[in-house]
């Protein structure tokens, strides 16, 4: 039976993939569970929104690699049926290893970014399709003889990039995130296996790292879910290795298996059951804690009442904290709980990467690669990015 089917998307309208083992990869578990994971985590606090899921991002970026693959044969370039299907795989699967909140839950529950859990259920697919993966994750790595597949999957310009960018700012309105994905995707071409950009779509990949450094700052690094995160972050940590026993047993069976880590694999068995909705269940299981730590995140993740943080350009010290509190503070808590509650950090983003193995390279008019700093004077700042945060009662 032909198990080919189309999907109805928001950006892109209706998009369909060439090979049968596509569709047997997002009808499997591992996948379906992306449905379940939110793409942007707790952005949708600020931007009502913003509750599309790591599911429908991997479609996105599986129709853009497919398009990019049309777009490089159609240029005169030798991309077999074999390493076609691979790249889609390897893009489709890239972010089956998010945890529930994607981004705002990395590392909580495993010792792992989300990249490594990926590769490890790709392996265990390759099992369950005798193989048929090799090449998948050989690009997924950056092994693959023909580099420019892997630039595709991972690279300062890939397909994943452009899909987030083009969905996220269509989700949470931010019309400064827009960007021209399809003309990129035109100006797209290779050069010794390498990944390259047409001298012509110069200005299109400007407006690209402009809108990346902007969504950053404006969407993805947003006050407001930062402090979510942290919030959800010690909840959860502090449940897990710190609280007492009566508050340790008011997490679900599911969770509980994270508290003592002595085998990854297995520990990956019961990562791979958890999603979005065991959050929601946990905190309000969380909310009815004597605890007052685990009582009072719980209830204010649940009921949007906030930590409050302010951002700077310089390092904040907790005594610079201690000054802001307001004098009408009506939270009764006991200063063990305050002193968890104050938290110093930063958070920054690389836009752009000048080393010279991952640098956009540009073909110019003329036949020469030149790198795209030479074309866009602003590149030599952009990526050094960094603000520090305080949050406090």
């Amino acid at each position: 039976m032909n198990k080919k089917k189309i999907f109805n998307d928001p950006l892109y309208g209706l998009i369909g993939f060439d090979h049968e083992i596509i569709y047997k990869l997002i009808d499997h578990p591992f996948f379906q569970r992306l449905r379940r994971i939110k793409q942007m985590g707790l952005a949708d606090y600020v931007y009502p929104s913003a509750n599309h899921t790591r599911f429908s991002h991997s479609l996105g970026a599986l129709h853009l690699m497919k398009k990019s693959i049309e777009t490089l044969k159609w240029k005169g370039i030798d991309i077999s049926d074999d390493e076609y299907k691979a790249a889609s795989i390897s893009i489709l699967l890239h972010d089956i290893g998010h945890s529930p909140f994607s981004h705002s839950l990395e590392k909580v529950f495993l010792p792992l970014g989300h990249e490594v859990i990926s590769l490890k259920l790709m392996q265990r697919l390759n099992e369950e399709f005798d193989g048929e993966l090799d090449l998948a994750i050989q690009m997924f790595l950056g092994k693959y003889k023909r580099q420019f597949f892997h630039q595709l999957i991972s690279g300062q310009v890939d397909v994943d990039r452009l899909d987030y960018l083009t969905r996220d700012s269509f989700f949470t309105g931010v019309a400064e995130g827009v960007i021209g994905y399809d003309r990129i995707i035109k100006m797209f071409n290779v050069i010794d296996d390498r990944l390259v950009i047409e001298e012509k779509g110069v200005y299109s990949i400007e407006k690209f790292l402009i809108a990346r450094k902007i969504m950053y700052w404006q969407v993805y690094m947003h006050k407001t879910s930062i402090v979510a995160d942290k919030m959800l972050n010690i909840l959860l940590n502090y449940t897990l290795n710190e609280a007492k026993q009566q508050d340790f047993l008011l997490l679900p069976d599911n969770m509980k298996v994270f508290k003592e880590i002595d085998n990854i694999d297995k520990s990956i068995d019961g990562f791979i059951e958890i999603d979005d909705s065991d959050i929601i269940f946990t905190l309000k299981k969380l909310s009815t804690s004597n605890d007052q730590l685990i009582n009072f995140l719980s209830n204010g993740l649940l009921k949007r009442r906030l930590l409050k943080i302010i951002l700077k350009d310089k390092i904040i010290d907790k005594e610079y904290l201690n000054s802001l509190i307001s004098k009408e503070i009506i939270y009764d808590l006991n200063d063990d709980t305050k002193e968890k509650l104050f938290i110093t950090g930063s958070e920054y983003n690389d836009i752009y990467t000048s080393n010279i193995d991952e640098e956009i390279m540009i073909l110019s008019k003329n036949g020469n690669l030149e790198s795209v700093s030479k074309y866009i004077s602003f590149l030599t700042n952009i990526h050094k990015s960094v603000k520090y945060f305080g949050i406090y009662i």
